[in-house]
């Protein structure tokens, strides 16, 4: 696998796609740091880390609203590909939709959203916006 990280968002977005509730990625370190986040921010209803086999997987509980069945995440978009790495500065910092969604950076301080990299005043490489 060349891009683990756009085979991550795109697990996730067949399962939103097939209204699945939970959803099994393989586990690394940085996908583990991407689905705190989305914990974090409210995208994701839980998650679990299980710890079997070499690599280990992430299940990730997607959150519906339920009345209309409709999911938190509208848009996952990969940025930063292995093709062709996005970095970017504190004061060139992207925002998604006008601050509504969060852009996940890679940064010296670990990963992290915008607004974070932006209070810290560091600046990374785009991993992807989600929204």
């Amino acid at each position: 696998m060349t891009d683990p990280i756009a085979d991550y968002l795109t697990r996730v977005r067949n399962a939103i796609k097939a209204q699945h509730r939970v959803v099994e990625v393989p586990a690394s370190n940085l996908k583990k740091e991407i689905t705190k986040i989305l914990f974090e921010k409210g995208y994701i209803l839980n998650y679990k880390f299980v710890e079997e086999g070499v690599q280990g997987t992430i299940k990730i509980a997607l959150k519906y609203d339920p009345v209309n069945k409709v999911n938190a995440i509208k848009k996952l978009e990969r940025v930063s590909t292995p093709g062709l790495r996005r970095y970017t500065g504190y004061k060139d910092m992207p925002r998604v939709l006008n601050g509504l969604g969060i852009a996940i950076l890679s940064t010296s301080k670990g990963v992290m959203t915008d607004k974070e990299a932006r209070e810290l005043k560091i600046g990374g490489e785009v991993l992807c916006y989600i929204y």
